[in-house]
């Protein structure tokens, strides 16, 4: 994770001025082709019925760089090692998880049916999660989908991508997965997006946070912690960003100052309790209020007996960790309370609107042109900003930048080279 400078390097640069034509600015682009999978073409919707749902089996064989523990072999994905586990989370498990393909579907679906083909022993487990990505580029939270019960998605999404996350105790069988279909569909009730300069701003939170350390191990993404390292543990998964992605990430304030860092572990406690949420869409524990993890409520109130989802004795009210640089950086010496912002949420916080110019302009997950991309804005369009930071200079037709700004959107950042103010430093927003 890149440590921003929290000072101007120098008298400010400008900013190019926005071009009187169009132009077509690229900064290290990301490829957002899907890779075509074996789909199963809709059969023409009739003009008087419903759409006609789509359905397509998904290629398992194509373990990639997302994919932690897994292997494929004799036609299906197993864990690989039972002796790995999230190093949040620290248990006797055996853990793997494949991000599959996504898939591109030819109309606006919210609605995800799973069809799979796995045999699953007594001391094994497996779940499906799907997500969408909207027109826009944004990502929608991973949602659980299990056999007649679709995952339902907060907004219509024109790609659909799986999670299969696998579970077996150490030593006892691994769950076998032959096969995965999805099917999606529009309910009709999803909400329509709003435009980014209306949208309510991320919802926060004052949590509990602990220090996460565990430097060597490798967390629920498949990312070795370093030492110093910065990054962040929920206890869900429906927030937790693909390997070296910031897709999914938090704004945490301590004593000293705030730092912005990606979700790239699972934990601690829980691994279904996604507190930032209302009330009525949490995973589990839908009677706790939203901001308020199950943990905290255990240990102070005694809530579900004391206990986490597993059974364990819950020792602190943690509902963060923190990794060991994000932990010192923010002013932390001990655990304590944060205050913790999910940058991928609506429902509280600040963000501003800003527009922007050229095109095939590159969402980063750093500061930096050779940090991966996340996200690519196709055109000139008007996007949120959360908060900026002193990156890499970035030169374009002899104007230089180094600002950047955390777009929450869309997890990453863009240089402030291609946002259309005239200031290059944007008035009224945060450092990161």
């Amino acid at each position: 994770m890149l440590i921003p400078s929290l000072r101007h390097r120098g008298p400010a640069p400008r900013r190019r001025p926005r071009a009187a034509r169009a132009l077509s600015v690229t900064v290290g682009l990301l490829a957002l082709a899907s890779t075509a999978l074996a789909a199963t073409p809709a059969p023409a919707a009739d003009a008087s019925g419903p759409p006609v749902p789509v359905s397509w089996r998904v290629d398992l064989s194509g373990t990639g760089a997302d994919d932690v523990n897994v292997r494929y072999a004799s036609g299906a994905l197993r864990v690989r090692d039972g002796s790995v586990s999230p190093a949040s989370l620290g248990r006797d498990r055996g853990y793997a998880s494949a991000v599959l393909e996504t898939h591109h579907v030819d109309r606006p679906v919210n609605r995800v049916a799973v069809d799979l083909d796995a045999t699953v022993p007594d001391a094994a487990g497996v779940e499906v999660d799907v997500r969408g990505r909207a027109a826009d580029g944004t990502w929608t939270e991973w949602r659980r989908a299990a056999a007649g019960a679709p995952a339902e998605l907060p907004r219509d999404v024109v790609e659909v991508q799986a999670r299969l996350t696998l579970w077996n105790a150490e030593g006892e069988p691994t769950a076998a997965v032959r096969g995965l279909t999805l099917t999606a569909d529009d309910t009709g009730s999803a909400p329509e997006a709003s435009a980014p300069a209306t949208r309510a701003a991320a919802f926060s939170a004052r949590v509990y946070a602990t220090r996460e350390g565990l430097v060597g191990h490798t967390t629920a993404n498949g990312h070795v912690i370093q030492a110093n390292d910065h990054f962040v543990a929920l206890p869900s998964r429906r927030a937790l960003s693909p390997a070296g992605s910031g897709q999914y990430s938090v704004q945490v304030c301590g004593p000293a100052r705030c730092e912005t860092a990606p979700v790239w572990d699972v934990g601690p406690w829980n691994t279904h309790d996604d507190h930032w949420n209302p009330s009525a869409q949490r995973e589990q524990w839908k009677d706790l209020p939203q901001g308020l993890p199950e943990a905290q409520a255990a240990h102070e109130d005694g809530y579900n007996g004391g206990r986490d989802e597993f059974g364990r004795q819950v020792a602190n009210p943690a509902g963060i960790d923190l990794a060991d640089g994000t932990f010192y950086n923010v002013g932390l010496n001990d655990n304590g309370y944060v205050t913790v912002t999910y940058l991928w949420t609506e429902g509280g916080g600040d963000t501003r609107a800003f527009p922007t110019w050229g095109s095939d302009v590159s969402v980063r997950q750093q500061a930096t042109t050779t940090s991966t991309g996340v996200a690519t804005l196709p055109g000139p369009t008007t996007v949120r900003v959360r908060c900026q930071v002193h990156g890499e200079p970035v030169t374009y037709d002899g104007y230089s930048n180094d600002a950047w700004s955390y777009l929450p959107d869309y997890g990453g950042y863009v240089s402030n080279i291609f946002i259309d103010v005239a200031d290059a430093w944007l008035p009224d927003v945060p450092t990161c």
